[in-house]
């Protein structure tokens, strides 16, 4: 799959460095956290209130990044090393960031994005215990310093998600090599993610992702509009859901 788009018309403009540019706001979160639903549903808002949106995710999101995906997350790639593993998640996020989001942003889009580079701190970093601070310049220039507006992380403890996560692949859908990990490493993850939001207030919003889908469905989509709002597009004729 590579990026899903919602055509509309664009109501709304930011502004950087004197180009109209859209919104960037990426989802993040452990394994079965409920991040791709959450993101396909406030797309699906934005687009019916008449905005343009692309929903995009990583890794993959372009033709050269989900063949990156299929080597990140095939089962039989368990010999991976944490460096291998970092460079080709880059490497997947380099291309999508200017192959999809820059050019969208530049449109006037608001892009959504299922995972972005915060998952790299939080898996490579605090879960494999790489360090954060290489981790950072690698990604700076992987993504050409490209920043989102507003990063939701949809927070839930990993037992509960990893139970949602085998109850999804008994339904059919994928079980990847990064959903095989030890509870240890996702406890790990999940603390790196709660860091990485302490630390940048501004940008993060921390969501309890542990109850129904509609609830937190509900509570992301104020959580967007406010951003939106705050940067100045108009969400016309939108007073609740």
């Amino acid at each position: 799959m590579g990026h899903t788009r919602y055509h509309a018309v664009t109501i709304g403009w930011t502004q950087e460095e004197g180009r109209q540019v859209g919104a960037f706001i990426t989802f993040e979160g452990p394994e079965g956290a409920g991040k791709s639903t959450v993101a396909r549903r406030i797309a699906t808002r934005l687009s019916g209130i008449g905005h343009r949106v692309i929903l995009t995710r990583e890794p993959g999101g372009t033709p050269i990044g989900d063949q990156i995906r299929h080597i990140l997350l095939a089962h039989h790639n368990v010999d991976m090393t944490p460096e291998a593993e970092i460079l080709l998640f880059s490497a997947s996020r380099a291309q999508l960031v200017r192959q999809v989001i820059r050019p969208a942003l530049a449109e006037g889009t608001i892009v959504l994005c299922d995972r972005y580079a915060d998952s790299t701190l939080a898996y490579q970093g605090y879960g494999r215990g790489l360090d954060v601070h290489l981790l950072r310049r690698i990604t700076a220039f992987a993504t050409d310093d490209l920043r989102p507006d507003l990063t939701v992380l949809l927070d839930v403890p990993p037992e509960v998600g990893l139970a949602r996560r085998r109850q999804a692949s008994q339904a059919g859908k994928e079980w990847n090599r990064l959903d095989s990990e030890e509870l240890d490493f996702y406890r790990r993850v999940r603390a790196g993610y709660l860091a990485l939001a302490q630390e940048e207030p501004a940008r993060w919003r921390v969501v309890d992702a542990a109850g129904p889908l509609d609830s937190v469905v509900d509570e992301v989509w104020q959580l967007v509009r406010a951003s939106l709002q705050a940067q100045g597009l108009k969400l016309a004729g939108v007073t609740g859901r």
